[in-house]
């Protein structure tokens, strides 16, 4: 990928490729490509930025919104016991391998799986092909209240909408 993947990836026509399930006016949702368990999740605000601050009061307010929608479409499509959420603020040195566009992580977790530790104790491996967890994602992204449907007779004759397209969610304007 030219340039920055976060960037690049939500402009292609291609999302099931690019493995993004989800998105909104202002954020989208993108499974990693380098998962620490199956479902791990990054939401991302569309604008390029490495810092939170910079982002309007619209595109944080999306951001969160987005997360709780996920958080609930993980809950709801994969059953974790738990999930972890985190961002690598202040580039390689935080861990991050995309220092300049912030990002948050969402990871499910089962007691039992790995975690930072794997080496030590008796530990499970969860795996998962990435084409199965975008299926499962992006069906639980659709069941989802805040799913949006252009065309309301397409979407009454197809529950699940198109799997080579991400989720288009909106939310309303609550204070």
């Amino acid at each position: 990928i030219d340039g920055c993947p976060f960037c690049v990836l939500p402009d292609r026509d291609a999302d099931r490729d690019s493995r993004i399930v989800a998105r909104t006016a202002h954020s989208f949702v993108i499974l990693n490509n380098y998962p620490y368990a199956p479902g791990h999740v990054m939401v991302i605000p569309r604008r390029h930025t490495e810092e939170w601050a910079a982002l309007s009061d619209a595109e944080l307010l999306d951001h969160a919104r987005l997360k709780v929608a996920t958080i609930d479409t993980l809950n709801q499509g994969l059953g974790p016991d738990g999930i972890n959420a985190g961002e690598n603020l202040g580039g390689d040195a935080a861990g991050g391998s995309i220092e300049d566009h912030v990002h948050t992580h969402l990871v499910p977790r089962w007691r039992g799986d790995t975690n930072f530790m794997p080496v030590i104790g008796d530990t499970t491996v969860l795996v998962e092909a990435l084409d199965a967890t975008y299926d499962r994602l992006h069906d639980a992204f659709a069941a989802h209240p805040a799913t949006t449907h252009e065309d309301e007779t397409a979407a009454a004759e197809t529950p699940a909408a198109d799997p080579t397209h991400a989720v288009t969610l909106a939310f309303d304007d609550r204070d």
